[in-house]
């Protein structure tokens, strides 16, 4: 019996060329045709403006990755962002505290959520879904009981009758409208938080492990991994990138409104599903998610410039999604081998 192979032909080259570069190529023609098209696109202050306003969804989009790299979904993390605008509101003009503490409040308050969601889901068992899921709507409707379902704002009327004594600081306001020369510090910390990522997921033996965990859990515990400290560590990491994007956003508003990270959720996923097309990796990473954030600012931005209605914008999203989607699991399939006996 002979068995014969068939070589890949060049269909199978320009297939491969395409999974691994596709997404790349589809960002850079979206960015060059609005450049070309559109003389406001072209303007310095507009492409760092994008990025600055792309930076909330690539920050908690980096959450969503480090969720999806140990084989779950994080959905609470929009709520775990609105949380953190109310809370850093309340401490700074309700109580009247220091930027510091509301940074550091906010932050612990994001680790302690990450541990919640990962009691449901490690030691409870709970389908990570559904966990999340519960936990998005309990911090949605938390969040409200404090300030009876009012956004908090300087100068407004508490309920004993009197004004709230704070505001928020200067220091704070910077976090997002503070620049280094003509890179916002929003941007700057987008960056410095994907490189940590990064370094974190592929060149740690964490992160390498929470990739085991994510491919295969049974056999990452028999390779002595401790699988429910690795998906613990995913969880509150998520949660605590969810509460950073959410000091930004509030820095930005520069009140703590209650619909704040409403819809973050989606766009969020979005950018993280986008990102495990790039380089064809399939696989949850770092750089592919500010990719895919990067991509959905172009697009958003650029259309929004040209006229594109707001209620469009989202079946836009939705096909930059599903264009993702083919990249990672259809194109991305090993081409198979035709095999002929004789």
């Amino acid at each position: 019996m002979n068995v014969k192979i068939k070589a890949p032909g060049s269909e199978y080259v320009a297939r491969d060329f395409l999974v691994k570069y596709g997404f790349i190529l589809v960002t850079i023609i979206s960015f060059v045709l609005f450049f070309s098209s559109q003389e406001t696109f072209r303007i310095s202050t507009t492409f760092f403006s994008m990025l600055k306003y792309t930076s909330v969804v690539a920050i908690t989009g980096l959450g969503i990755t480090f969720s999806m790299a140990v084989g779950g979904l994080d959905l609470s993390v929009g709520a775990v962002a609105g949380m953190a605008v109310t809370l850093s509101a309340m401490t700074m003009v309700v109580y009247d505290k220091p930027a510091i503490v509301a940074v550091g409040l906010v932050l612990l308050a994001g680790a302690l959520i990450g541990l919640l969601n990962a009691f449901l889901i490690v030691v409870l068992k709970i389908p990570d879904l559904l966990a999340t899921l519960a936990s998005m709507f309990a911090i949605m409707g938390l969040k409200l009981v404090p300030v009876n379902g009012r956004s908090v704002s300087s100068g407004m009327m508490l309920e004993d009758g009197s004004t709230a004594p704070g505001k928020f600081t200067d220091g704070f306001l910077k976090i997002d409208g503070g620049q280094l020369g003509p890179i916002p510090y929003a941007v700057i910390l987008w960056m410095s938080l994907t490189i940590v990522c990064w370094l974190f997921l592929t060149r740690t033996t964490w992160g390498r492990a929470m990739y085991s965990v994510g491919s295969n859990p049974e056999a990452a515990m028999l390779a002595g991994i401790k699988v429910k400290l690795y998906r613990t560590l995913a969880y509150v990491a998520s949660s605590v990138l969810a509460s950073i994007s959410g000091l930004i956003l509030a820095s930005r508003i520069g009140q703590g409104d209650i619909s704040a990270g409403n819809s973050l959720l989606l766009d969020s996923v979005a950018v993280a599903l986008v990102g495990t097309s790039v380089l064809a990796m399939g696989k949850p990473n770092a750089w592919g998610t500010a990719l895919g954030a990067f991509l959905m600012g172009v697009v958003i931005t650029g259309l929004t410039i040209a006229g594109f209605p707001y209620y469009g914008q989202d079946v836009v999203k939705g096909s930059v999604l599903l264009l993702a989607l083919v990249f990672s699991f259809t194109l991305s399939r090993k081409k198979s081998r035709f095999i002929s006996a004789v």
